[in-house]
């Protein structure tokens, strides 16, 4: 089988938007959000809360995935991408087909892609114990980046980010309080002026 004739299961799909979150907020986008997740965030935006057992699946090729991209990155997104088997061949094709490619993961799965990749590593081990973060995804991955809700997410993962030496930490507030966690976070800023806020910016302006 070729790589093209791949299928991989598929929440949705979005072309020509911005990232809104991390280190390329603004950059011109397309996303490819990959289907399930185990790990439950009581928050989660794209409906995975639960499992997400009703929400879309459809599966579809390498090819034709390709066929509809218009950004020069690719954001690879779920759910949780690497809980899918075929997430490497998704990610060399895109590379083979000229395109920036970045994902975004808990960290509890681990599976060995191009280190061309940019990882965005929002851990969730705070919130579900039973999903800790690979060990692997703390040197390999380029972002941290952590939802602020209560205060104590920094503490919980403080000496991991220590002992890898992470340049780039977000923190970005989650968004059904973010009144309150954006004024918790200004105050980690103070003490952590090293750190950077994270704004969910596509969904200030109205984007997907």
């Amino acid at each position: 089988m070729s790589i093209l004739d791949i299928k991989l299961p598929i929440h949705e799909t979005f072309q020509s938007t911005v990232q809104g979150e991390g280190y390329w907020t603004g950059a011109l986008v397309d996303f490819i959000r990959l289907s399930g997740c185990p790990v439950g965030c009581p928050w989660c935006d794209t409906g995975y809360a639960d499992g997400g057992a009703n929400l879309p699946r459809v599966e579809r090729s390498i090819h034709e995935l390709l066929g509809e991209l218009k950004s020069p990155r690719v954001v690879i997104s779920g759910g949780e991408p690497f809980i899918q088997k075929h997430l490497p061949e998704l990610v060399q094709a895109l590379l083979t087909a000229g395109k920036q490619v970045s994902i975004e993961t808990s960290g509890a799965f681990w599976k060995e892609i191009s280190p061309e990749a940019w990882i965005t590593l929002s851990p969730k081990q705070h919130i579900n114990p039973k999903y800790p973060v690979q060990k692997q995804f703390w040197s390999r991955a380029n972002e941290i980046k952590i939802v602020i809700e209560t205060g104590t997410e920094i503490q919980f993962y403080q000496e991991d980010i220590s002992i890898h030496n992470h340049q780039l930490v977000y923190l970005q507030p989650e968004w059904n309080s973010s009144s309150k966690s954006l004024s918790l976070i200004l105050q980690m800023l103070q003490q952590r002026p090293e750190y950077r806020l994270s704004l969910q910016t596509h969904k200030y302006i109205g984007v997907q």
